[in-house]
């Protein structure tokens, strides 16, 4: 079971975890969060697979001033003034990826905008104390009601994080609004802790409220993710200008005139694969080939979300958006 301690007691040994790429369960001012270091791939595996039946939909990057959030996203002049109103607070902003930022691509679903906010409180001091930011979806196992005390956190993952911050109740008690920013015109992703009209007035514009259709979100995957190359998956063998993705110690038949073969995990392990998917896959592509075969992935734990992606990859079609997972 996780260890539980209260805030002023608290941050040494979370800041060991996390420098280990280990994840935490810590308090903001929305609700509670999963915490990981946000460039650790690892770390970030750790929360989807805490979360249970995960999907790599794009985490919420959490930062400890602007200086860190400048080295992560571009901000044009609205962007800047929502954060100068709303930071820090329950307002994420999605905005574009800026370069060398460092996030890992598991934490963006390997798209080219990254979602950001600024906490308040214990979050803050422990972003701070890190120097790096931390991915935080919401402390919760996946489908499950969201947890505002560290009570409710224990109950649903008390098995499978190794400590729990005690802040006490969530003041916002919801997630964070998450608006995108496009030049001059603002999307609503998600209601949230901050009202739609709150926003508007800050930035004296409307909040465009379309259907998911209509919204370029960072979950639009398949769009926005897929390779170049063609992706064919349970690959038996590899064929005529293919680069293979492997998976275990095992290899496909022909594996031996593969135009490249990167392995997500020699042991096997999901959570090393589901670390390793992104950026294998657009090596892989880099290499030339037509079509990346991907040899069998177990559809089990972290296998699930993994198999989904490479399915999304290989689908000759553009799918639904959804939201970015946080708090």
């Amino acid at each position: 079971m996780a260890t539980i301690l209260k805030t002023d007691e608290a941050i040494a040994q979370a800041l060991s975890l996390l420098e280990a790429g280990q994840i935490v369960a810590i308090p903001t001012e929305t609700v509670y969060g999963l915490a990981g270091d946000a460039t650790n791939g690892e770390a970030v595996a750790r929360i989807f697979e805490a979360k249970g039946r995960p999907s790599f939909n794009p985490l919420i990057v959490h930062v400890a001033g602007m200086v860190m959030a400048r080295r992560i996203a571009v901000f044009d002049p609205l962007s800047i003034r929502l954060a100068e109103a709303f930071w820090p607070g329950p307002l994420t902003l999605v905005l574009p990826l800026a370069p060398d930022a460092g996030i890992h691509p598991l934490v963006t679903a390997g798209l080219d905008t990254v979602a950001l906010r600024m906490p308040q409180g214990f979050g803050a001091t422990l972003i701070g104390r890190l120097g790096r930011p931390l991915a935080a979806p919401s402390a919760n196992s996946s489908g499950r009601i969201t947890a505002t005390t560290a009570q409710a956190v224990e109950a649903d993952l008390g098995d499978r994080v190794p400590l729990i911050v005690d802040g006490g109740p969530t003041q916002v008690g919801l997630e964070s609004t998450i608006v995108k920013v496009e030049g001059t015109r603002l999307r609503l992703l998600r209601p949230g802790g901050i009202a739609a009209e709150v926003i508007e007035a800050a930035a004296r514009l409307p909040l465009l409220r379309e259907s998911a259709a209509g919204i370029e979100a960072p979950g639009m995957l398949a769009s926005h993710y897929a390779p170049m190359a063609a992706v064919r998956v349970e690959a038996g063998e590899v064929g005529p200008n293919e680069a293979l993705l492997a998976f275990g110690p095992v290899r496909a038949a022909l594996s031996e005139n593969a135009v490249a073969v990167l392995n997500l995990s020699e042991k096997g392990d999901l959570r090393e694969a589901a670390s390793n998917l992104f950026s294998h896959l657009q090596a892989l592509d880099r290499s030339g080939a037509a079509t990346i075969a991907v040899e069998p992935i177990p559809n089990r734990g972290l296998g699930e979300a993994i198999n989904d992606r490479l399915g999304r990859a290989a689908a000759p079609r553009t799918l639904a958006a959804s939201e970015p997972q946080a708090s």
